[in-house]
């Protein structure tokens, strides 16, 4: 018999571990509100630092799973037992709802942490949306509370433009647009809607039909015209900027014109962003009796650019109405009206039958009395003129 000691058998092959996703988590709302209130704590009363611990967290923790709990903690500060009491054997946080200030500003930035959180069920969220669209429609709070639908992850997930829906079908149910319109431009909030959805996403038409399809029309037609009116801006700055560096007209002329093919553009909206880049590209003389001198010839020098956007009669009518407008809001103009009228309709931009439409018809209010006495006699002679020319055409006959 050997010596040697007899080697023990072993089993050979993989060892399987278990994989943590296969194991069900114990339900432990204890531990997440010790998370939670441990964050909440440390961050102190900085909401802005609140909202990113709590955005960071959502990372790590189920807020889905434990969303009781966490609006317990958000609006009590920690969890309540029966009976609607905290429990007295769990730490609690300063950082909720009952415990904040009492007043209107305060009670806004709590609202607008409790909407971007991601934890609510979609009927919960449904439930929320539709009582901020009541609130914001009696005023209760601001509309700025918008700017929690456009956390990241928020948009990311769909989320937004869902809550969105719900909110902007409660609040039209009780105000019309215009008053809705009224209150997102107080607060900024007219010009982000389309922040929403996704970067891949966020265009007019999709908006547009996303909105639509869910029967909110309203918001569709309005964010479409916000989004005409902030291209319309973009473009004057742009024109300014092309007029302060001095690039040749031709260039200016072709931008334009690719501008209102591509924007839908109408030349009578042109003509009138044409104007203001003009007299804004240029800093103006504060003395009344060098101004107009200064005008003349600055407008000279843009009398083609302005020629080739006043093609159709409207558009003239158009420009008479702003520069009618300009003269008036800047008062070191109101003599120099009829001499850029004159200069105008020497270099073509203007022709006669828009002139006497504006003079007999179409002026506006502002300045009238001033304006039409300007123009009396240079009305007269172009009225005259028209005359001798149809007396010509007759004689010829």
């Amino acid at each position: 018999m050997s010596n040697q000691r007899q080697q023990k058998p072993t089993l050979t092959g993989q060892r399987f571990k278990t994989r943590k996703r296969d194991e069900k988590e114990r339900f432990d709302p204890s531990q997440f509100q010790e998370s939670i209130v441990q964050g909440l704590n440390q961050t102190g009363t900085d909401l802005e630092a609140v909202a990113k611990f709590l955005d960071a967290s959502g990372a790590k923790l189920d807020y889905r799973r434990y969303a009781e709990t966490l609006f317990d903690i958000l609006v009590a500060g920690g969890m309540l037992a029966p009976g609607g009491t905290l429990s007295d054997d769990m730490t609690c946080t300063e950082f909720c709802l009952f415990k904040a200030q009492e007043d209107m500003e305060t009670m806004q930035a709590y609202a607008q942490l409790l909407l971007f959180l991601k934890g609510f069920t979609e009927s919960e969220r449904n439930k929320l949306a539709m009582l901020t669209g009541i609130l914001l429609a009696n005023g209760n709070i601001s509309a700025s509370i918008l700017s929690s639908l456009f956390n990241e992850n928020l948009v990311k997930e769909g989320v937004s433009p869902c809550f969105a829906v719900k909110l902007f079908k409660s609040w039209l149910s009780e105000k019309d647009i215009n008053s809705v319109a009224a209150s997102l431009r107080k607060v900024g909030m007219d010009n982000r809607l389309m922040e929403l959805f996704p970067a891949n996403k966020r265009s007019c038409e999709h908006f547009s039909k996303y909105f639509t399809d869910a029967g909110l029309k309203e918001i569709s037609d309005f964010a479409r015209n916000q989004q005409s009116i902030g291209a319309r801006k973009e473009l004057q700055k742009e024109l300014e900027d092309l007029m302060s560096r001095g690039e040749p007209l031709k260039d200016i002329i072709a931008y334009v014109r690719e501008e209102i093919k591509k924007n839908n553009i109408s030349e009578q909206t042109m003509i009138g962003l044409i104007w203001s880049s003009v007299m804004s590209s240029v800093e103006w003389n504060k003395k009344e009796e060098l101004v107009t001198e200064q005008a003349i010839k600055h407008l000279k020098q843009y009398s083609p650019l302005l020629k080739a956007f006043t093609s159709q009669g409207l558009s003239e009518l158009t420009l008479l109405l702003k520069i009618q407008e300009y003269c008036y809001d800047n008062i070191h103009f109101m003599k120099a009206f009829q001499k850029i009228v004159v200069l105008l309709y020497k270099a073509d931009v203007l022709g006669e039958e828009a002139i006497l439409k504006w003079y007999n018809e179409a002026h506006q209010a502002k300045g009238k009395s001033v304006f039409l006495e300007q123009m009396k006699k240079f009305v007269e002679w172009l009225k005259n003129a028209e005359e001798e020319s149809e007396s010509e055409e007759e004689d010829a006959d």
